[in-house]
């Protein structure tokens, strides 16, 4: 076949106009997916398979078009259909349809960079001097070293977390990336980091490899990486070089040497990481090991203050979930203090302790100057802002208690307890709809998260949506086994109050047998209109100082208390200014 006949050839079977207009969508299709998916939270993958779908397509579109023709009877070969009678409309179509698609195109395009822009110049604009640390990678060939990978991940995240103008996220937002495959982009947006580090670490015997990797979120490029081997012996050293290593790569100032803190015994140090593992979890039976570890590490240095910090939160989360608070806190209250006797800048101890003073010795000004210190020793301390929103709600403060827990959300933003508290705060704010968008990117981080009860049914309950919010208690006391007080607190403010009574009798059972919050009894008396029954039970949760109660006296589940002398009453007996608290929540 001669070449001009080939062009020729090609005209007739419109192989041209398919290239054009298949270019044309499919350049179309792939600006939606790249302004549209983000805002769906969809993966980058899928933008990625989309391109490879559309370029693996178009020659088999422009083979398709040489050898078949649309027509009226259908598709049939091109050899067997007649030469086309000439039309204006027909041949004009194709040419509309790809200056329709080009126009969508080009300002589909525009509208995305005039957004990306936007959104760049906005307020969310990610800090350059940022960095989150993601858990090194377990490559002994035992598969053994998981605690000690965990570990040193979070030595170096503690000591880059003291560099003076770089934010680190906290542990648990980190962390939570753990065993997942995703994207170092994805992990940057929704951390809001500029770096992410990686690495991988191979123990064989006392010898150790590391290496450590730091990228740049936005474009996925390396901006440093190196490789370090030490004897056990010598791991502090090897957290300090990879620690100064990554300083360097961000072309910051190291505000406070990790060197300046005393170096345990490395046989110390591995059962503390043990410790430290175990304490990061949440069920009762890892709690407990954790302490067994913690012990084990002061058994073979008795000055190594961090031990002595995770026993203090160990027993603080153990407290009222697990273990009766006058058993719990006099214990949190002996470690902190001897972990602060050892070092002073233990922010996170002063945090353990400032629980202690506001639960245990009824001091709230007291927990104030705790993370007042706690915060000035380390500002991003996600924990610190999570215990001083606690105290603000606990005193009525409610707006306050909002931006403290905003200022916890952001440094630790996929930390369960952050969350879950954070959305009390802004629904006793009057924020409801922050609160129920807050719990549901909650279950998209977890979705089996339940500690007191299930988040969004909070947020719902103090909106009034009564019978949603006890669907999902309903369907979360599926998964529990437990009686539900958010549940009957529901059914009796739906007036299914004999179903409320039966889920009440169930907890007061319940609680001849084990410990459960006594506030949680008397919430649910407030919701049948019972005052008296609800104030005996108070009571009871004043003696056995019970941290909900503290926390959640204020709350609008006993609004309905307010007026009756004897609430003023507690609030004074709790350490609080009655006539102050009274006058904030009058518009609560």
């Amino acid at each position: 076949m001669k070449i001009d006949n080939f062009f020729a050839e090609l005209k007739r079977r419109n192989v041209y106009k398919v290239a054009v207009t298949y270019a044309v969508v499919g350049w179309l299709l792939i600006q939606i997916a790249t302004q549209v998916f983000p805002f769906l939270d969809i993966s980058n993958w899928a933008i990625r398979l989309m391109i490879l779908l559309i370029a693996t397509g178009f020659p088999i579109a422009l083979l398709i078009a040489w050898a078949f023709e649309l027509t009226p009877e259908g598709i049939k070969r091109t050899e067997d259909v007649d030469q086309p009678v000439k039309g204006t409309a027909r041949h004009r179509t194709w040419i509309y349809v790809s200056l329709v698609g080009a126009a969508l195109s080009v300002g589909l395009f525009f509208i995305g960079r005039y957004s990306a822009t936007t959104k760049q110049s906005g307020a969310t604009e990610i800090p350059d001097k940022s960095i989150a640390v993601l858990p090194f990678l377990d490559l002994s060939q035992a598969k053994d070293q998981e605690y000690f990978c965990d570990g040193i991940s979070e030595e170096i995240l503690d000591a880059l977390a003291k560099v003076e103008g770089l934010r680190v996220v906290s542990r648990t937002s980190s962390f939570a990336f753990k065993g997942r495959n995703t994207d170092v982009a994805e992990i940057g947006q929704k951390l809001g980091v500029r770096t992410v580090l990686e690495g991988s670490l191979r123990r064989d015997g006392n010898r150790i490899r590391v290496t450590a990797q730091l990228i740049n979120a936005g474009d996925g490029f390396h901006i440093w990486s190196d490789t370090f081997e030490r004897e056990l012996q010598g791991v502090f050293a090897l957290q300090d070089e990879i620690t100064r290593s990554i300083v360097d790569g961000l072309k910051i100032k190291l505000a406070v040497a990790p060197t300046q803190r005393a170096r345990p015994s490395p046989e110390a140090h591995d059962d503390y990481l043990r410790g430290l593992y175990l304490s990061n979890r949440s069920d009762e039976a890892s709690l407990r090991e954790s302490l067994i570890w913690f012990e084990r590490a002061l058994e073979k240095d008795r000055n190594l203050a961090r031990a002595w910090t995770g026993i203090a939160k160990a027993w603080l989360w153990l407290a009222d979930a697990y273990v009766r608070p006058l058993e719990a806190y006099p214990k949190v209250k002996e470690a902190a203090l001897r972990s602060l006797a050892l070092d002073e800048q233990d922010a996170e101890a002063h945090c353990y302790l400032g629980e202690v003073k506001r639960i245990l010795d009824r001091d709230p000004a007291g927990e104030e100057a705790e993370v007042t210190r706690a915060l000035v020793i380390d500002p991003n301390s996600a924990v610190a802002h999570l215990f001083r929103s606690i105290l603000r709600a606990a005193q009525g403060d409610f707006e306050s208690a909002a931006k403290e827990s905003e200022a916890a959300e952001k440094l630790d933003p996929l930390s369960p307890i952050i969350v879950n508290t954070a959305v009390a705060h802004y629904a006793a704010a009057g924020r409801f709809d922050d609160a129920i968008t807050t719990a549901n990117r909650m279950l998209q981080v977890d979705p089996n998260y339940v500690y007191v009860s299930p988040t969004l049914a909070f947020a719902h309950r103090a909106k009034g949506d009564w019978a949603e919010a006890a669907a999902i208690y309903e369907k979360a006391q599926e998964q529990t086994h437990s009686p539900s007080y958010g549940l009957a607190m529901c059914y009796a403010k739906m007036g299914r109050t004999a179903e409320a009574r039966r889920i009440l009798d169930q907890l007061i059972e319940l609680s001849r047998q084990q410990y459960v919050a006594a506030d949680r009894v008397a919430a649910i008396y407030v919701a049948l209109g019972e005052p008296d029954e609800a104030f005996r039970w108070m009571e009871r949760a004043f003696d056995e100082h019970s941290a909900p109660f503290y926390s959640h006296l204020c709350f609008p589940d006993f609004r309905p208390l307010r007026d009756d002398p004897r609430f003023a009453d507690l609030l004074r007996r709790v350490g609080l200014d009655a006539a102050e608290v009274l006058e904030r929540l009058k518009s609560r």
